[in-house]
């Protein structure tokens, strides 16, 4: 007799392989846009025990209120401050996330934005594209005389000193809410003292209203009009209209951004910003981690409904389990 398959309702898109393989385990209802989640919602996932999201698409309290039958949401990726986790505990929905799978993607997508951005690659490609040879030759720091300072000292912040430290001879500085014993850098008490400690600035704490705005305009006047801010993290972390306000009075040097607050609608004023590189929040996107992503979201929920404890829960549900 097989297996009872399990339906599977899916907010995010994937690439046509790994749906191959949500649809291998589970009865998969695909609902990755506004129109088709609320469709589903209302009415074929209704009776659907698993949700398959990710931080950015969340889901809300009254989409489980809407899920009388929901018993797991499992995030695709590490971040999940869009999911009502609070609301999820209320109602005895087990949540679970995917700390360390795209640990490595992020790091390096955060050099990428680093170099991009202090190295000028992106202006220097557009006038040379324009037949302005001489023009785009400029000069620009090398990264090993810049200081790293890194906001978030997790898995993701760890890998991005690991590369600056070792890999570009970076001093490197960090703030958390507390100092780490086993790390070799210095650490700050303030994210107002590691700004003015630092060149690069690469934000890499999570989400969430305590987080929020933690880039204010003030940081960035700390930052200084040669300092880069570096944003792998979430959009909520940056005041967007204090971010545009420093980048067109020339009050930072730069800033490299994967994500943006209210993403995937980008303000005109940012865009227009001369010393700004962009990517549509596309760290974490590589084959090696979106492949640890599926396994380890089809892990957890064959977990739970084999009754057996669940891999990686958010740390909320893991305080309650003990």
């Amino acid at each position: 007799m097989s297996p009872v398959r399990e339906p599977l309702l899916v907010l995010i898109p994937f690439a046509p392989d790994h749906l191959a393989r949500l649809n291998a385990a589970h009865d998969v209802i695909y609902a990755p846009d506004p129109r088709s989640r609320a469709d589903a919602i209302a009415g074929a996932a209704k009776d659907v025990r698993a949700v398959l999201t990710h931080g950015t698409a969340g889901l809300s309290a009254g989409e489980m209120d809407a899920l009388p039958r929901l018993q797991i949401v499992s995030c695709y990726g590490v971040g999940y401050d869009r999911i009502e986790v609070p609301a999820a505990l209320e109602r005895n929905i087990m949540v679970t996330h995917g700390p360390g799978t795209n640990t490595g993607s992020v790091a390096d997508h955060a050099f990428a934005l680093i170099l991009s951005t202090v190295r000028c690659v992106p202006e220097s490609d557009r006038a040379v594209r324009a037949g302005q040879w001489h023009e785009a030759r400029r000069s620009a720091p090398e990264l090993s005389t810049l200081r790293l300072g890194i906001l978030g000292l997790g898995a993701i912040g760890r890998a991005v000193a690991r590369r600056g430290a070792l890999g570009f001879e970076m001093s490197v500085g960090y703030h958390n809410r507390n100092p780490a014993a086993d790390a070799p850098y210095a650490y700050h008490a303030g994210v107002l003292d590691l700004a003015d400690a630092s060149d690069v600035l690469v934000v890499a704490a999570p989400g969430g209203a305590a987080t929020r705005h933690l880039i204010d305009a003030q940081v960035l006047e700390a930052l200084g009009p040669r300092g880069y801010l570096i944003n792998i993290a979430r959009g909520s972390l940056v005041d967007t209209d204090a971010l545009i306000a420093a980048l067109h009075a020339g009050q930072i040097a730069g800033a490299g951004l994967d994500v943006v607050d209210g993403e995937p609608v980008v303000p005109p004023a940012l865009l227009n910003a001369p010393n700004l590189v962009i990517t549509p929040h596309s760290a974490a996107r590589s084959p090696t981690a979106e492949d640890n992503m599926t396994v380890l979201a089809l892990k957890n929920l064959a977990a739970h409904f084999a009754g057996a404890p669940v891999l990686t829960p958010v740390p909320e549900w893991a305080r309650r389990l003990g």
